[in-house]
């Protein structure tokens, strides 16, 4: 999968309110120890040094709408052997791709007509097998629009025989990522003569710049390459297609700009951008093959400033390497010195060290991959997965924490997107017969749902958006939050109260098959009442109903009725099951897998009057000690972690957060590592923060101390900046 490093994988080693669900608007963001915390100094002790190549341990620039992923080059020279590892992404939020066809295909294609339990028939969009329409209907609207690869930037590096010098044959390599700067510096030698490269990227533009600095120059042995692909339709991948040739054009013209810059339309079938190229002194631009260009500098030079800039609309703005510097350098130091921060210098737990790496270098990969103006897929900019879609469940993971450590904005730059989808959502809604607004899982700009045998079925996305804005509010609890907001609150309660299904024989509401719960492994159709969901749709509806009295409006009785009135968590020998339709579930291994939801219900959710204690905590021991953990994801330790630190034991937190298993290890790139498949898994890092901040900043209802969620043995001292409470 990879070449270098083999020890990477190995790296790792209650108040009223609360019970409210969130209604309370009391924060937090004092420091818990004097000492005002040398922001400098902790992020940059994280730097990431590289001293040989590692396919999992590429390194990326980038503002949250476009990221540009490097190898141990400086640049995307070698990206053919990265393509198992973390692969090379050049990938914005505005590039999307899809293949042409004129066969109109709907997802009314692909519905699957599923008898709920209060005998309505309702539609789902589902996969098939086999041929036929409803196949080819469901692979074109699973697999389009798809992220597009923008395109590859390396360096020809030529050796003294005029061949091409293979990645191994790099000597003497020191790459660094400066945090606190987004520079990443990489320095080695082609048969003993030096190379080095400097490279930024721009805060407000889709734009990296570089400076090659080297010998090789002046021996006419270094170059840079531009390679442009088709874009690619598959599940997980680096997002690039070299096969087909003839289906794209690059088009290459001068820029009336100057000389040294030129601008290459790109056309995909219906789409189309711009890469802009401009360096700094005398060097030739031609195209060596088809969606094949090189930059040859000029041979009396011995350093070479270039910037690429890709853009859907034509421009000759173009940023030169002082200027993207400049931005880099400014904007990042905002960041770190904005935001919350918390240290753990001074920690006697040999964890601690550990921790604080995790939590510096998972800021700047969310800051870089997930702050753009959509929901961002689990692998962010870096290369696809699911086709580039993002996932609306997992936008919680992605971004909650950026409330949590005083970065709001960076949140709501994704929000407005659900106004812009909203009529899709209630199209959904509308077509399975519900009120409001049923939000998307597998979705894409555009908002339309993909069709899946699972997806459809997942309901917990729902309330995201209710949390969400109920975070804003908490920050900013003024009138102009609940207007600007309050659609998006109450056109989804209006579909979580039209869902649940009312039962004559015990008088509750119950949510009801066909569901599937978010461990993943229950039938829709056998499915009934799990814990999370439940715990969640409390949560929503109450928070939905507070809005509407901090309005001035009246109570939604309905909405008042089901909070009231909903079934209450499944209980069999005093733990809570994951599903009231499964009571085998702590008997049967099978069901001991995929995420261990059910400590959702009290830990990613706070306090409330459907949540015992004891239970809970009766529950969290079962799961923690005979879990099939390798079968589980990236964002449950945090989940754990949230969870005990609410049930008052701070060492299973820190335990969790560390659990010796797979899909727990932090690369040293800073990204969470899942399997050979998913390389990196961005929930996994954005968990990680959300739950580090609750432990430290607290949560409502949470003991009057300072860091409760960490253990007070004396072990951990933790000093913490800017940090907020949670619900």
């Amino acid at each position: 999968m990879r070449k270098g490093s083999a020890n990477t994988i190995k790296f790792a080693v209650v108040s009223a309110m609360a019970i409210l669900w969130g209604c309370s608007v009391s924060d937090n963001t004092t420091g818990a120890d004097p000492g005002k915390i040398d922001r400098q100094a902790l992020v940059t002790r994280h730097n990431v040094t590289l001293t040989q190549p590692d396919t999992l341990a590429s390194l990326s620039v980038g503002n949250g709408d476009f990221a540009y992923t490097v190898d141990v080059s400086g640049l995307q020279s070698f990206y053919q052997d990265y393509d198992n590892g973390v692969s090379l992404g050049t990938q914005s939020q505005w590039g999307w791709h899809s293949v042409p066809t004129d066969q109109n295909y709907t997802l009314e294609d692909v519905a699957r007509y599923d008898t709920a339990a209060d005998g309505r028939v309702i539609p789902f969009p589902v996969q098939h097998k086999g041929t036929g329409r409803k196949v080819d209907a469901m692979n074109y609207l699973r697999t389009n629009p798809h992220r597009l690869h923008l395109g590859i930037v390396g360096l020809v590096l030529l050796k003294e025989n005029g061949e091409q010098a293979a990645m191994h044959e790099l000597q003497n390599i020191n790459q660094n990522l400066n945090l606190w700067t987004g520079k990443i510096e990489s320095k080695y030698e082609i048969e003993g003569v030096p190379v080095t490269v400097e490279l930024f990227g721009h805060q407000e533009k889709d734009e990296i710049s570089a400076r090659v600095t080297s010998p090789l120059i002046a021996k006419e042995r270094l170059k840079v390459f531009f390679k442009f692909p088709y874009g690619a339709d598959c599940h997980v991948c680096p997002g690039y297609d070299w096969e087909k040739q003839d289906k794209h054009t690059t088009t290459l013209a001068m820029s009336e700009s100057g000389a040294n810059q030129v601008q290459l339309k790109r056309q995909l079938d219906t789409t189309v951008y711009y890469t802009n190229v401009r360096w700094d002194k005398k060097g030739q631009f031609t195209e060596k093959e088809k969606h094949h260009f090189e930059l040859i500098p000029a041979s009396n030079n011995e350093s070479l400033e270039f910037s690429v800039l890709f853009s859907q609309k034509q421009t000759k703005n173009l940023a030169d390497f002082k200027e993207t510097q400049a931005s880099s350098e400014k904007e990042w130091k905002r960041f770190w010195t904005e935001g919350g921060a918390i240290d753990f210098a001074g920690s006697t737990d040999p964890r601690a060290h550990e921790l604080e790496r995790r939590v510096i270098l998972s800021q700047y990969l969310t800051k870089l991959q997930c702050t753009g103006d959509l929901p961002p897929q689990e692998t962010g900019l870096t290369f696809n997965s699911w086709y580039g879609k993002p996932h609306l469940e997992m936008h919680w993971w992605h971004g909650v924490h950026f409330a949590l450590w005083d970065r709001l904005p960076l949140l709501e730059k994704s929000l407005p997107w659900y106004t812009k989808v909203l009529p899709k959502a209630r199209k959904t809604a509308q077509w399975q017969g519900y009120e409001g607004v049923r939000w998307q899982k597998m979705t894409d700009p555009y908002g339309a749902e993909s069709p899946s045998s699972v997806g459809p079925y997942l309901i917990w996305q729902q309330p995201h958006i209710i949390y969400f804005s109920e975070l804003i509010y908490r920050q900013n609890p003024t009138k102009e939050t609940l207007e600007k907001y309050k659609e998006l609150v109450f056109e989804t309660a209006k579909f979580m109260a039209s869902f649940p299904t009312y039962s004559e024989k015990d008088q509750k509401y119950h949510l009801a098959a066909p569901i599937i719960p978010a461990q993943e492994l229950f039938p829709a159709k056998e499915t009934n009442d799990p814990p999370f969901e439940l715990a969640y749709w409390h949560f929503g509806l109450s928070v939905a109903q507070e809005w509407r009295k901090r309005l001035g409006m009246p109570e939604d009785k309905k909405w008042q009725d089901i909070i009231n009135k909903l079934a209450p968590l499944a209980i069999k020998d005093g733990l809570y099951l994951p599903s009231a339709t499964h009571p085998q579930a702590y008997t049967d291994d099978f069901y001991r897998r995929d995420h261990p939801v059910v400590v959702g219900a009290y830990g990613y959710l706070p306090l409330s009057a459907k949540i015992d204690t004891a239970i809970m905590m009766n529950t969290y021991k079962e799961i923690e000690q005979k879990w099939q953990w390798e079968t589980t994801w990236g964002w449950d330790y945090p989940m754990m972690a949230m969870s005990a630190a609410r049930l008052g034991a701070p060492e299973k937190a820190i335990d969790a957060l560390f659990m010796d298993t797979q899909k727990n290890t932090y690369l040293p790139n800073g990204h969470n590592f899942q399997d050979e498949r998913l390389r990196i898994y961005l929930p996994g890092n954005g968990g990680l923060l959300t739950a580090v901040a609750m432990m430290a900043a607290g949560w409502d209802g949470a003991p009057d101390k300072v860091n409760p969620g960490f253990p007070d043995d004396g072990t951990w001292k933790v000093r913490w900046e800017g940090l907020h409470k949670m619900p």
